[in-house]
């Protein structure tokens, strides 16, 4: 009996570390790093340009008004609601660039009055740590 439970608790532990292990391991290379803590973050900064493209071919900016949707009042947090301004990237730019990407995905969804917009597209310029500027095109899913 007694050995018995002396494995059931050496399984228990085991199975315990193995989680812990593994969602270390995917922090690393998941884009949001939910369990990837690190002492010194990045000190990197982005900013993009977000515009519709319409039917003709047409590139709006998202920071005026359409269709009775505004961009600031959809997607708020992590400085997306603020476009054409520059931000640090508080999680680091893989982290920033999945948040910008879902939230142009999220507006293309969800803005049915919007009969013109084909899709959203960021063009994202970061600078990762003290390196030079890089620049990243989005674009969300088309919609129908």
């Amino acid at each position: 009996m007694t050995s018995g439970r002396v494995v059931a608790r050496r399984v228990v532990v085991a199975v315990v570390v193995v989680a812990q292990v593994a969602f270390v391991v995917r922090g690393y290379w998941s884009d949001h790093k939910e369990f990837a803590f690190q002492m010194f973050p990045e000190s990197s900064t982005w900013v993009a340009e977000i515009v519709r493209v319409t039917g003709d071919g047409s590139r709006l900016p998202v920071d005026e008004p359409w269709a009775g949707y505004r961009w600031s009042e959809m997607v708020v947090g992590r400085g997306l609601g603020s476009v054409g301004s520059r931000h640090h990237a508080d999680a680091g730019l893989d982290n920033q660039l999945a948040f910008l990407a879902e939230a142009l995905d999220y507006v293309a969804g969800h803005t049915p009055n919007d009969r013109e917009t084909v899709y959203l597209e960021a063009v994202v310029t970061t600078w990762h740590n003290a390196d030079g500027p890089e620049v990243v095109v989005l674009r969300s899913a088309r919609r129908s």
